[in-house]
């Protein structure tokens, strides 16, 4: 009896503490904020509690941390005579403290999405106006080397006022960390890479080089289905997702499906997409009129979606989100109305529940997720 107890309280244990997490959220300053901000966040209650932030960080808009969530990077997201930037952070998980190490120039004008290697070594930044990616070697205690390669893209698109140029929106690598894939909001392309995390120039070009979308939709992000097969891209100015096939560092379209009703008229701002943990759905934010998420299902044997509905995020402008760990909360930062809305996810629908729960922060912009430890 005795040792049946132990183990009970063990799991239990084990339980609570696996649904603790740390929320991190960057933003935009000029208008209040301080930058970088630490929430606990509690994955069996859906509440987030303020830790801490930093004190003087610019622009720290798009976020990303370490496997073992011991260092965070961050974009600073400046141009012209305040160049671009990307900083790192070490992160202590047993408090939630972070302590500025080391920041480098990323060569490009607005840094705004930034992605870690799979073995951790290697940061890839997309620059948005500079039209161009740079990658940056690591230190073993997370500070940041300066970049050793400028991968710049060329050309135009259809858009004349928002395709005059190359513009680098997204990072992703892939799921077995051999390629390296960069949606550029301007060419109406995905680029691909090869990786070569042992080569002090770890980027070529793949063969092919790159992915087309249909001209006209200015793909924003993209991300990979858990099991690897099928990734989505989120196009900002068409407002629609395109599904490819996946394998070895080729990317086949097979669908296109628009995240807003066929009535809508509006001007599509579609910002970020990601599935669940379970692989079952996938979720894309859009901004402007809409201020909603579009929930779909996947098809598990064919990577395609149907839609399943809409979502108000409960503010104005989620330019990105994130979903729990545990896939049980998916938190919606809203830029242009000062907070973090908070949905419990129904597991069996992938529809989203208001819970009431909000979270007050200046421009949100980029959320993370981190595991609580020791």
């Amino acid at each position: 009896m005795k040792l049946r107890m132990l183990i009970a309280f063990l799991l239990s244990s084990f339980f609570s503490f696996s649904q603790n997490f740390y929320l991190v959220a960057g933003t935009y300053t000029g208008s209040g904020s301080k930058g970088i901000y630490i929430y606990h966040f509690s994955a069996q209650t859906g509440k987030a509690t303020w830790i801490s932030n930093t004190d003087s960080a610019t622009s720290p808009s798009f976020l990303v941390a370490s496997k073992n969530g011991n260092f965070i990077y961050a974009v600073n997201e400046t141009g012209g005579t305040n160049p671009g930037r990307v900083s790192a952070y070490s992160f202590n998980r047993s408090n939630g403290s972070i302590k500025f190490l080391n920041s480098q120039l990323t060569g490009g004008d607005d840094p705004c999405h930034l992605a870690l290697s799979k073995n951790g070594k290697w940061l890839a930044v997309a620059n948005y106006t500079g039209g161009n990616l740079s990658i940056f070697p690591l230190e073993t205690d997370g500070s940041l080397k300066p970049y050793t390669q400028l991968m710049q893209d060329s050309g135009t698109s259809i858009n004349k006022e928002r395709q005059e140029k190359a513009h680098v929106h997204g990072t992703a690598f892939s799921t077995d960390g051999a390629y390296l894939f960069t949606p550029d909001l301007g060419l109406d392309k995905v680029m691909i890479y090869k990786f070569n995390a042992l080569s002090p120039q770890p980027l070529s070009h793949a063969s092919p080089s790159y992915a087309k979308v249909t001209p006209g939709n200015g793909p924003r992000h993209i991300t990979f289905h858990p099991g690897g097969k099928f990734a989505y891209v989120i196009n900002e100015l068409s407002g629609s997702v395109t599904v490819f096939n996946y394998n070895n560092g080729k990317l086949k379209q097979i669908q296109d499906i628009i995240t807003h009703p066929k009535e809508y008229k509006g001007q599509p701002g579609s910002a970020e997409i990601f599935t669940s943990p379970d692989g079952k759905f996938l979720y894309a934010s859009n901004r402007g009129d809409e201020s909603n998420i579009t929930v779909f299902s996947i098809n598990s044997n064919t990577g395609k979606l149907a839609l399943k509905g809409y979502q108000s995020t409960l503010g104005k402008e989620p330019r990105s989100f994130v979903i729990d760990p545990t896939g049980n909360y998916l938190l919606a930062g809203n830029q242009e109305s000062d907070n973090i809305s908070i949905f419990k996810i129904n597991k069996q629908t992938g529809l989203l529940q208001e819970t009431q729960e909000k979270v007050k922060i200046p421009k949100p912009v980029s959320l993370q997720m981190i595991p609580a430890g020791k």
